[in-house]
């Protein structure tokens, strides 16, 4: 027996009517920066075909004066309204043009950070090059040492990226022969020297690294990769080329300098070389070795920029003395804590480390230099987050500096916790004293 619905009329079913699907705007196109199709041929353009990717292209795309006003008009892009620049762009220009431009110009402003905008908006970039070029000051302090070396008129820069240290060895006044393999990052140091004066002291050749005779040359300069597709390498036989190569290489040279990473340990350092850790604002940024005349096999060094300031020692030192927290606290720079120089700071202060593990320095005596940020030490307590709490609300603490080492305290939630309220500001210390996890709160000497 069929149900009831079996004897309703069977009806014609009615047609479905879709609407038709929303057309949303597409954001600009955020896939490889520098990509263009080939012989001048726009992705989509008006033949309806979409052309293969050609870096190159691209590149040369950007360099015409078409391209050259777009990156000018970009220059104060503001990344949130990518969209809407897109949109009014896409109207005068190809779009792949339009989306390379936008690449560039975000390039552009990470690289102000490392070349100063005057040099970043004339610069052209890859993210690759942004994101492993020598910061400029870097890059000037060693250009100034091998120019300052006697005979250094000539130097050829393997693995020279976007050529940053290259710029700055030709305005040092030295001849420089850049050398890199893929294409389009020689392309683009080529292209850095013409914009900005010096392609008659910048020679750009594309090719690899270790086929290069540079027995013409007064000096060597190589900066390997220590980045891979699945980010930074920790191994440097992993480099390319391998950090092996490059210390052959740079032992053959006259003179040489070998950028590495500063976290590579010091049993892995050619006893030839001089091993040279740099900071920039207190901020390590890179180690260098040095081969050669002018160099001190088996030293280390320790500079710290914009002021300049070196303190070198033989390697190792012997291991500073450790004992209680005294009423001055010296938080050596970075670069000096790297170099394991922290026991010439020990030694200047009079003083001693307060772990032995942890490179903070006390003294019962003011010490001012360039090498350490002093503070004057109030109190010592056990790590407690509730007696910290009360400390800072009694003294009225509405600004706090955190400061660790030897912690796994987060700094900003430590801060969320104290509820600051108030005129007054200090400086806390989350360490550890003879092994035992404690908070040292105090004041920066005035300098």
């Amino acid at each position: 027996m069929h149900g009831a619905a079996s004897c309703q009329p069977l009806r014609e079913p009615r047609p479905r009517h879709r609407r038709p699907p929303r057309q949303v705007p597409r954001l600009a196109h955020n896939g490889p920066v520098n990509v263009l199709p080939p012989s001048g041929r726009t992705a989509g353009d008006s033949t309806g075909e979409t052309a293969p990717a050609d870096p190159l292209a691209v590149f040369a795309a950007l360099r015409t004066p078409r391209g050259a006003a777009l990156l000018d008009e970009l220059r104060d892009h503001d990344p949130a309204r990518e969209l809407a620049t897109a949109t009014r762009l896409r109207r005068d220009h190809p779009a792949s043009l339009v989306s390379a431009a936008l690449g560039q110009a975000r390039l552009r402003q990470r690289a102000v950070a490392k070349f100063g905008a005057e040099d970043a908006y004339r610069m052209f970039f890859t993210p690759a090059g942004v994101e492993q070029a020598t910061r400029a000051t870097v890059a000037a302090h060693r250009a100034g040492r091998f120019a300052g070396a006697g005979g250094v008129r000539s130097v050829a820069d393997l693995c020279c990226g976007i050529g940053g240290d290259a710029i700055a060895l030709a305005r040092a006044g030295v001849s420089v022969l850049a050398v890199d393999r893929d294409p389009l990052t020689a392309e683009t140091a080529r292209a850095n020297a013409e914009a900005l004066g010096l392609q008659d002291r910048i020679e750009v050749r594309c090719a690899d690294v270790t086929e290069i005779d540079t027995s013409a040359y007064d000096a060597v300069f190589v900066d390997p990769a220590r980045r891979g597709g699945r980010g930074r390498i920790f191994d440097p036989e992993a480099y390319s080329p391998p950090l092996s190569w490059a210390t052959d290489a740079a032992s053959r040279a006259p003179r040489a300098a070998l950028k590495i990473a500063p976290g590579i340990p010091h049993e892995a350092i050619d006893p030839r070389a001089e091993a040279e850790w740099i900071s920039d604002g207190g901020d390590v940024k890179e180690a260098v070795l040095w081969f050669g005349e002018g160099a001190v096999p088996g030293t280390f060094r320790a500079t710290l920029l914009p002021s300049g300031a070196a303190l070198a020692a033989p390697a190792p030192l012997p291991a500073p003395p450790v004992g209680p927290v005294g009423r001055y606290l010296y938080e050596p720079d970075g670069a000096v804590i790297r170099a394991h120089l922290v026991a010439a700071v020990v030694e200047e202060c009079g003083g001693r480390l307060i772990d032995e593990t942890i490179a903070y320095v006390t003294s019962e005596r003011r010490y001012e230099s360039a090498y350490a940020a002093g503070y004057e030490i109030t109190d010592q307590l056990p790590f407690s987050v509730k007696r910290l709490k009360a400390l800072l609300r009694g003294r009225q603490v509405g600004v706090l500096t955190v400061k660790k080492r030897g912690s796994a305290v987060e700094p900003e939630e430590l801060r969320r916790k104290m509820k600051l309220q108030g005129p007054n500001a200090a400086t806390v210390f989350l360490t550890r004293v003879a092994g035992a996890p404690t908070m040292l709160l105090g004041q920066p000497l005035a300098r």
